[in-house]
């Protein structure tokens, strides 16, 4: 029997690639995020940085984590220079 046969009896699955990519993509941004929400004193940026780093460990389905990491990358960018 091998690994993802036995990961399968489990009803466990390893992650494809590009919920890898999404995982470290998100999680750079929600660190950039965090880092400038501390340094300009906006709570509301740092928390969604936090979000972004945290969330894939929640999320199984690979969309989802793309759909709420856009969304959230998405509040990020309108956040980072307020007028």
């Amino acid at each position: 029997m091998d690994a993802s046969t036995a990961l399968e009896s489990l009803d466990l699955a390893l992650p494809g690639a590009w919920y890898i990519v999404g995982s470290i993509v998100f999680g750079i941004v929600g660190y950039i995020g965090f880092r400038r929400g501390r340094k300009t004193e906006q709570s509301s940026l740092t928390w969604t940085g936090f979000a972004l780093m945290l969330f894939p460990y929640a999320v199984s389905e690979t969309w989802m984590l793309w759909a709420i990491g856009s969304s959230l990358c998405a509040w990020v960018w309108l956040r980072w220079n307020p007028s």
